[in-house]
């Protein structure tokens, strides 16, 4: 077994992952990063329409504004520190990617660009205000570009096609991680002083999701396996405009440009739900509306979706009753929203100049995750004990910025500004400390469960058990929730783990790019964190943001106004059941900016 050592390492290679690796490297850490993925092929470089920052180059906008929408959006369970820090250090970071060389979109007098989008406003709630700056609809890819062209000039190491299993700890302390290395089979260890997770989300727990295959939630299951806790696992975003049956997202900043909803009967229905903001109000509103209109016979053709029309002759209409000079046309759509169109083109044979584009909510992205403080280091507890050497970024931690739900282009600014904290965090912290030494054998629990894997002869193959996790989790803890089915699919999640442990069939019994043992591995993975989203749901008796309960419909702010923070029984197998996990409420939300500014006390969201 091969044993590097590094005095930061960083898993995951996406925006969060890049920013850490820069600024650790920066601050003289001598870094490496480790990515299962090619760096390029990270999740990041699918975020399209626009990253938040409150640079005022159309309209008058401020940090503080951008601050209250993102309090306000997460329904007031996001601490407001975390909030203030987003909003204010968002402009710095959105201005350096500028001056790395990222190619946004420009303004007549060579400003970066800024378009609408949902939930973002000025004064309070004013109005809508332009805020995310763009490069056309592909402005994650660009970031990703960025920032992995800085690192290599920064000299950053790079493990490509390695991944992590398994988080090394040793007397309380994060020593380092387990990689397999997918070309040969062979487990790597990574001994650290510091070492910071950026792996992303987990939306392949669901059938509908945005999320690439690749989205299974490693980082976070092997840090829950490990003794830390998840907070607000309750909080997943169903973003509302993914294709029809596909999932595959298209990007909010068509209906910042103008683009509208309509139903079944030809309405556009978020009038009704949003009457201020309409179709640019939070995505959580508007998928609930979106599944109210189906509920309620609207749906287009009488199945479940409805309508996102960007054409300019029905954009055109809209504006002009809104009394607004602004008029779009064709050129206007192909030069903004060019990967869109090619999207709509290519999978749907529609083309979305001409005609409407067919849309269904879509599981998106986990407000939840491994607990962290603004500098990115985990905690362990309402208390917000700190772990020694263990940070984390991006969409697989919850500092909580975001809350209950996530305003668009928030994830973008979460990457870039809480990665680089973290990164100059992790880079203060190595110079102080020094290496702890490794247990005996730290690879050898990963790889007996590896081999379990591997040899297992039963009856079950993985997809069949992934599909039903799938299923179950759609019907029981999607958009809408009630008591009843959320139980009905802990139960299911159960089943499938006992499943999964006892009746595994796996085909490939090779070491070299077996990804027959990688899938299986990583649905480990999905249904842990399946399940701890089923058991926090249930606990939650309320509605909240992206957690809206049939059976508890009001806010309950007397009661909840507290972050759940989940753990399971410690081991390397997905074999706990609902009684092997604890929760813990008792983690308040910070509301600083409330004790000063009445306008952040919690009250009734209306847009």
């Amino acid at each position: 077994m091969k044993t590097h050592q590094y005095e930061a390492v960083v898993v995951g290679a996406g925006g969060a992952g890049l920013m850490a690796a820069l600024y650790a490297s920066k601050g003289g850490a001598n870094v490496a990063v480790i990515s299962k993925l090619y760096p390029t092929r990270s999740h990041t470089g699918t975020a399209q329409g626009g990253i938040g920052a409150a640079l005022g180059n159309l309209e008058e906008d401020k940090p503080l504004w951008h601050a209250f929408d993102t309090v306000k959006g997460g329904d007031y369970l996001a601490d407001q520190n975390a909030a203030k820090v987003l909003a204010e250090e968002a402009i710095d970071a959105v201005i350096e990617l500028e001056l790395m060389g990222l190619p946004f979109d420009r303004t007549d007098e060579g400003r970066i660009s800024q378009r609408r989008f949902g939930g973002h406003t000025s004064n309070f709630g004013e109005k809508p205000v332009r805020r995310a700056c763009h490069a056309a609809d592909r402005t994650g890819h660009m970031i990703l570009q960025t920032l992995y062209q800085q690192c290599i000039k920064q000299e950053v190491k790079f493990f490509d096609e390695f991944h992590v299993v398994d988080v090394i700890v040793n007397n309380g302390v994060c020593v380092g991680v387990v990689a397999v290395e997918l070309g040969t089979g062979e487990f790597h260890v990574f001994h650290s002083k510091a070492t910071l997770f950026a792996t992303g989300g987990w939306g392949r727990v669901w059938s509908v999701t945005s999320n690439a295959h690749s989205l299974t939630g490693d980082g976070a299951a092997v840090a829950l396996r490990r003794g830390v806790p998840m907070q607000d696992m309750e909080f997943f975003q169903f973003h509302p405009t993914g294709i029809y049956r596909m999932g595959i997202l298209i990007t909010e900043g068509v209906r910042g440009e103008g683009g509208v909803l309509i139903n079944g009967r030809g309405e556009r229905f978020m009038e009704k739900y949003a009457p201020n903001i309409k179709d640019l109000a939070s995505r959580d509103v508007i998928s609930r509306s979106i599944y109210l209109e189906i509920r309620e016979g609207r749906g287009v053709k009488g199945k479940d979706y409805v309508y996102l029309d960007i054409t300019p002759e029905t954009v055109n209409r809209y504006l002009a009753e809104a009394g607004e000079t602004r008029r779009i046309d064709r050129e206007t759509v192909e030069k903004k929203l060019p990967d869109i169109l090619d999207f709509c083109r290519t999978y749907l044979g529609v083309d979305p100049v001409k005609e409407p584009m067919p849309i269904q909510p879509t599981a998106h992205y986990a407000m939840g995750g491994i607990p962290t403080n603004v500098d990115a280091e985990v905690v362990l507890d309402d208390n917000w004990t700190v772990m020694p050497g263990i940070y984390a970024a991006g969409e697989v931690a919850c500092v909580s910025c975001h809350g209950a739900n996530r305003l668009g282009t928030n994830s973008l600014v979460d990457l870039v500004v809480f990665g680089r904290r973290g990164g100059m965090a992790m880079a203060k912290y190595v110079k102080g400390a020094d290496f702890v030494s490794l247990p005996a054998n730290p690879a050898r629990e990963i790889e007996a469960e590896f081999e379990r894997i591997r040899t297992s002869k039963g009856k079950t193959r993985p997809g069949e058990l992934r599909s039903a996790m799938q299923k179950t989790m759609m019907e029981g803890v999607g958009v809408f929730r009630e008591a009843s089915g959320m139980q009905t699919t802990l139960n299911t999640l159960q089943e499938l783990k006992r499943r999964y442990q006892t009746d595994l069939h796996i085909d490939d019994t090779g070491r070299q790019f077996n990804t027959d043992v990688i899938e299986a591995w990583e649905l480990g993975c999905l249904l842990d964190l399946a399940e701890s989203t089923a058991v926090s749901a249930l606990n939650r008796t309320e509605s909240r943001g992206a957690h809206s309960r049939e059976d508890y419909k009001a806010r309950d702010d007397e009661n909840w106004m507290v972050h759940t923070l989940i753990s399971r029984k410690p081991g390397l197998a997905p074999d706990g059941g609902a009684g092997d996990y604890e929760l813990n409420t008792k983690k308040k939300v910070d509301q600083s900016l409330a004790e000063t500014d009445d306008r952040f006390k919690p009250k009734v969201r209306s847009y």
